[in-house]
């Protein structure tokens, strides 16, 4: 598995930031709907984030498939843990479990429980 030369860069995108997330487009500019609906679930939850835009190197695009045994994309990880890809996450958002997930792992989020 560690012969593919993504790896290391996708390595290194993970560890630059405690919240990952590889994606079609950017936070700012989804490009298409399952990167969008994390990214709002992600804002939502008053977390920052780092979007690795996936459109940009087919490298990457391909290699994160492998990297993480994992078909799709969008991706989140947290602090070098892969959480899972959209529909995961959206279940999570909304139970309340992606919230738990930050606090668990020490990262700082500015929404507040009502």
């Amino acid at each position: 598995m560690n012969d593919n030369p993504a790896f290391e860069r996708i390595q290194s995108e993970i560890d630059s930031a405690p919240v990952t997330l590889f994606m079609k487009g950017s936070p700012s500019f989804p490009q298409c709907g399952f990167s969008a609906a994390v990214v709002q679930a992600l804002m939502l939850s008053g977390v920052e984030f780092k979007g690795v835009d996936v459109l940009q190197d087919g490298e990457i695009r391909e290699g994160i498939k492998q990297f993480s045994n994992w078909p799709t994309i969008p991706q989140l990880y947290v602090k070098g843990e892969f959480v899972g890809g959209c529909d995961i996450i959206r279940e999570m958002y909304e139970s309340g479990e992606l919230k738990q997930v930050f606090t668990d792992a020490g990262v700082e989020t500015s929404v507040e429980d009502a």
